[in-house]
């Protein structure tokens, strides 16, 4: 029974009053064009990503279609899949930085690869919609994180690599659920393995302009739930309290700028 308890409305609702301010709206435009295609049924065209269509005056694709879902129970599924994951990487990277990849590449590198894949190596025309593709990306750098504590999992007599575990549930995923694209989702996957490697995080503007931008915006102050880009100074919602604690007897970090934590 306590596992019913578990999912009961007040703790769902506890859970949502907690999370920060770009996973709310990420998930509330999500909702709000699921909602808008209600009356506008021609905005699910205008936003999925449609291969053959793709030109420069198409790109508004490549950054609506992961908000973009098929019917009611695509959206829910996709909204319990990927609250958790975007929480956790807001935490650790700050709201500026997550509204500008969610905004911004983690939507046109997968949207573009995936166009590029279709119209000239497949030759095909499949048309993708969903937040799917956010999930198996932020999975992949979970993963990957994870790795290097634990580098297999167990499975009986074998050893599968940590790192491959989204790709294969990238593959039963195709296999089990009907209409999803599986070089959609590896295309996810892909930019996922590369942002937790290290590869692309140049995408993301420097610390100190972050840094800048929240100082002069006073956003700490002015945004509930906002997560600091600098939580080593700031913590998760703001400044911490102060103590009258001397410093000189506390443990410091064994590099200088190491970030502490997940």
């Amino acid at each position: 029974m306590a596992s019913y308890t578990q999912l009961n409305p007040a703790r769902l609702r506890s859970y949502v009053l907690r999370l920060p301010l770009a996973t709310r709206l990420l998930l509330l435009a999500i909702v709000g064009l699921w909602i808008a295609t209600i009356p506008l049924p021609w905005l699910r065209e205008f936003a999925r990503l449609e291969p053959a269509k793709m030109d420069l005056t198409q790109m508004h694709r490549l950054n609506l279609f992961p908000l973009m879902h098929l019917n009611f129970f695509h959206m829910v599924f996709n909204l319990f899949a990927i609250a958790p994951l975007l929480e956790r990487f807001e935490s650790e990277f700050g709201t500026l930085v997550t509204l500008a990849l969610f905004t911004g590449p983690f939507g046109t590198l997968p949207g573009g690869i995936y166009t590029l894949l279709e119209k000239f190596v497949f030759r095909a025309n499949t048309i993708v919609m969903g937040a799917s593709v956010w999930v198996f990306l932020l999975l992949s750098a979970e993963v990957m994180k994870q790795h290097k504590t634990t580098p297999s999992i167990a499975l009986g007599p074998y050893k599968i690599p940590t790192w491959t575990t989204p790709l294969i549930l990238v593959l039963v995923t195709s296999i089990l659920v009907p209409n999803v694209s599986f070089i959609g989702h590896l295309c996810g996957a892909g930019i996922g393995y590369l942002w937790a490697s290290g590869y692309i995080k140049f995408l993301v503007p420097h610390e100190k302009i972050l840094r800048w931008v929240e100082t002069k915006a006073n956003l700490l102050g002015r945004l509930p739930h906002y997560v600091s880009v600098d939580q080593k100074t700031y913590g998760r919602y703001g400044v911490l309290p102060t103590t009258s604690v001397p410093m000189g007897g506390i443990p410091r970090s064994p590099e200088p700028g190491a970030r502490l934590g997940p």
